[in-house]
Parts: C-alpha cells; structure tokens; sequence
C-alpha cells in the first residue's frame, strides 16, 4: 500500500462540485492499494501516516507528526499510485488491486483512520475528484507497505 503524504496549511476534495472532505493544517495522502495488500498493510502504512515526523517543532526541526500537533489527516483514494511507470509512455496498472479490493481496503484504512485520529476526512473512491491543497513547505513523502507478495 502506497501513502503520498503532503504536509498542508488546508485541503479538500470536491465531486460534482460539493466539498466531500476538507482539512486545515494537517497531512493530505494520496493512497494506493496495489495487489496482494491486505488489512495489515494498511494498519502499518496507517500507524506511520499518524506517527511520521513532517511538522516543526520550537528549534524548526521535522520532529512532530500530525497526532503531536493535533492536525487533520485527509486520505484520498488514488489508484494511479500503484501504476507501473517502468517502460513506454503509458502506464500500467496491472500491479494495482483490483477496483472491489482498492475500495475494501481504502474503506478499511479510513475506518482504522477514524478511530485513531480525531480529525478524518476522505476523498470518494472510483469518483471525478478535484483536490486543492496548500503545500506547506513544500514537504512531501512516499510511503510504501510492500504487499505480502514481494
């Protein structure tokens, strides 16, 4: 499972032009389900967002993660994520989950989300979403939960 987590001062998510999540300062996360992920690749992938050290502390060091500062935690399905991107113009998607499994897991993890973090908002999985952001940095990280497969 892959987390593309952005460090933001706001984000949100519109579909079909209404607000379906929206975050102030916080981390906004991109998520990838790739095949052969299960519910423990979630739980891990999810216990590093809450833990990972992206906010500044009093000597303007990343040493605090969004639980330390009380901030907001944005996910937002997106398959292209688990693309392979290796060869040719064009990617493939072959090492992404299938659509029934993405959304499973993708449901799974926000569940997980909202029992350990007090503020979760969510993009709407298979939807037309626009996301807006404010980057605050710019800080941006890639995590990866290797699937059982690998």
């Amino acid at each position: 499972m892959i987390g593309l987590l952005q460090r933001v001062s706001g984000a949100r998510v519109d579909v079909g032009g209404k607000v379906v999540g929206e975050i102030g300062k916080g981390i906004l996360v991109l998520i990838g389900v790739e095949r052969g992920d299960t519910t423990a690749q979630a739980d891990r992938l999810l216990e590093r967002l809450l833990g990972y050290r992206v906010f500044p502390d009093g000597e303007d060091k990343m040493n605090l993660s969004v639980a330390d500062v009380g901030g907001g935690l944005l996910l937002v399905p997106q398959f292209t994520l688990a693309a392979d991107t290796e060869k040719g113009t064009r990617a493939s998607f072959t090492p992404a989950a299938a659509p029934e499994e993405g959304a499973r897991l993708f449901e799974y993890l926000l569940v997980q989300a909202r029992k350990k973090n007090s503020i979760v908002a969510a993009g709407r999985f298979g939807a037309d979403m626009q996301v807006t952001l404010t980057n605050d940095g710019p800080v941006t990280f890639w995590l990866r939960v290797k699937p059982r497969a690998e």
